[in-house]
């Protein structure tokens, strides 16, 4: 019987002594574009996305895959079919989803399995009103229809009175930059939860949000951006990256994620001669 107890201690003290299985990273898709029709400096859709991309190389708990949709909207379904995470930000992002029924059913069960959403400027956009229905019962929010409302302004851009994780260590920082706001909500259910907000025409209008969903995932979404410089803005850089992690279930540190990149990474590249 001692020998007996020995073992079984040995294997219980293995057991106690064996180290936690960490959960594998969060396979989160980049899904940027090749400029559009806007000048030069504005709707920088991949040198964007590589600035989001060099902030979250450091952190453990995501697995990035930048992804030019240009080219890759044909195998997207398939991408996303292996995603835990999509951050979109593209031309008419919300038009460009339902243009193939089994795009916009890749997104709709990436939502269905609790997989985390990210949407910022155009990203969330449409001209036609007809596609806003699906996009915000996913995003929470969209910029869409004919009554659309957009200003390019010099503002504060500043967090709401929302307790949230992905405002710690987020300030108010004067900024240029275009804002769409008022943005077209789902109709039922619990409504985003304000995070961001600019003075325009002297109310202060929501800009960015997260939204709990009811699949219980969660979505995030930020309206600035039009500019590339931006970017430079560590409120900015601070705010997408937290709400992008938010979405997908990492944990935000009290004081916020650090959020320092080089300068060379920040800047555009230079213009093919």
């Amino acid at each position: 019987m001692r020998c007996r107890g020995f073992v079984i201690w040995i294997v219980l003290a293995a057991c106690v002594a064996a180290p936690a299985v960490a959960d594998p990273p969060k396979r989160l898709l980049l899904l940027g574009q090749e400029p559009d029709n806007h000048p030069p400096a504005s709707h920088e859709y991949l040198p964007g996305l590589r600035i989001l991309d060099a902030l979250l190389a450091d952190v453990d708990a995501v697995d990035t895959r930048l992804v030019v949709a240009d080219v890759a909207w044909a195998d997207s379904e398939n991408l996303l079919a292996s995603a835990d995470g999509a951050v979109v930000f593209l031309s008419q992002g919300a038009q460009c989803m339902s243009a193939e029924p089994a795009r916009i059913a890749a997104f709709q069960a990436l939502a269905a399995r609790g997989g985390g959403l990210a949407v910022l400027h155009w990203g969330m956009g449409t001209k036609p009103a007809e596609n806003i229905g699906v996009f915000v019962e996913l995003f929470g929010g969209c910029h869409g229809g004919p009554d659309r409302k957009y200003q390019v302004v010099e503002t504060t851009l500043r967090p709401t009175a929302a307790v949230h994780p992905v405002l710690r260590g987020v300030t108010a920082v004067d900024v240029h930059d275009e804002f769409y706001y008022r943005l077209k909500q789902p109709a039922a259910g619990p409504a985003p939860t304000p995070l961001l907000e600019a003075e325009i025409d002297g109310t202060w209008e929501t800009v960015g949000w997260a939204w709990q969903r009811a699949d219980g995932g969660r979505s995030f979404g930020f309206s600035g951006l039009h500019f590339h410089k931006n970017w430079e803005q560590e409120a900015y850089r601070r705010a997408v990256l937290q709400g992008v992690l938010w979405s997908v279930g990492v944990e935000i540190p009290d004081g916020g994620m650090p959020v320092d990149v080089d300068a060379d990474v920040l800047a555009l590249p230079a213009p093919n001669p």
